[in-house]
Parts: structure tokens; C-alpha cells; sequence
């Protein structure tokens, strides 16, 4: 979220970490995104975009 300000909401945040899996080696999830659409089970999925 902090490389990417412009993201507006959880599915395109979502995209983003898609995109990034590709050119990044690690991935850190320390706050819960601050989306009105982020679920319940928000580190799970993102996670898995990551994987």
C-alpha cells in the first residue's frame, strides 16, 4: 500500500501484489488494508495472490 497509493480498494490492491510477485522475493503483511471491501480472511488472500 505504500508503494502504491493510488490503489483504491482491496481487489485492486490485489492486482497490484499479483503483478509484483513477479519482480519481488518476499512478501509482508503488517496492517490490515484500510478498504471499505478488504474480508475478513484479508491476510489469507493476499497471501495467496502472492503465492
Amino acid at each position: 500500500m505504500i508503494q502504491s497509493p493510488e490503489v483504491d480498494s482491496f481487489a485492486e490492491l490485489i492486482e497490484v501484489i499479483k503483478v509484483r510477485r513477479q519482480s519481488e522475493m518476499f512478501f509482508r503483511i503488517d496492517v490490515k488494508p484500510p478498504f471499505s471491501d478488504t474480508p475478513e480472511d484479508w491476510e489469507d488472500r493476499l497471501e495467496a495472490a502472492f503465492t
